[in-house]
């Protein structure tokens, strides 16, 4: 796995880079799971400001302030509901971080972190997202050179276990 991407195990909320990624709802109104979790320790800044962008649409991308996160961005991507594949899953995911990237590219963030977009709630199996994501970051680097470090920050063992093992598959840089 190319030496630019971290697979943790953690909290994302409390990770010190420049920017998070919220696997958010398309109204950007605090949700559940990391959702939840970020919009909590942002605090209600985050909530005002998230309220002034009226929304976004699956696979796209907007960017808010941290507040009292030690990330100075939130970048807010919609992930797909999987309906079995059948509804252009893959795809969707794959937008997702293709306009986090474009994002932190346009506000030259060097370093972040995204958590494993839509496998909670949203129930994208994991391997397969695990392949989407990493496949996407390491395309991202590529394309970004200014962008340092990606942090993949898995919450549960299990999710955390699937990229480790996928990660394998990536060749180095």
């Amino acid at each position: 796995m190319p030496e630019r991407i971290a697979i943790i195990r953690g909290d994302i909320t409390k990770q010190k880079v420049d920017a998070i990624v919220n696997a958010a709802n398309s109204s950007l109104v605090a949700g559940g799971g990391v959702d939840g979790a970020i919009h909590h320790a942002a605090g209600p800044g985050l909530a005002e400001e998230c309220r002034r962008l009226k929304g976004c649409e699956k696979g796209e991308a907007k960017i808010t302030k941290g507040y009292n996160l030690p990330a100075r961005w939130v970048i807010h991507t919609v992930g797909p509901v999987w309906h079995g594949g059948r509804k252009d899953e893959d795809e969707i995911l794959a937008r997702c971080y293709r306009s986090c990237f474009k994002l932190a590219d346009q506000h030259k963030i060097r370093t972040l972190a995204f958590p494993s977009i839509s496998t909670g709630a949203y129930g994208f199996p994991v391997e397969r997202a695990c392949r989407i994501a990493l496949r996407e970051i390491k395309g991202a680097l590529e394309k970004y050179p200014n962008i340092e470090k990606v942090s993949v920050v898995c919450f549960d063992k299990k999710t955390h276990d699937s990229y480790l093992t996928i990660s394998e598959e990536i060749p180095e840089e």
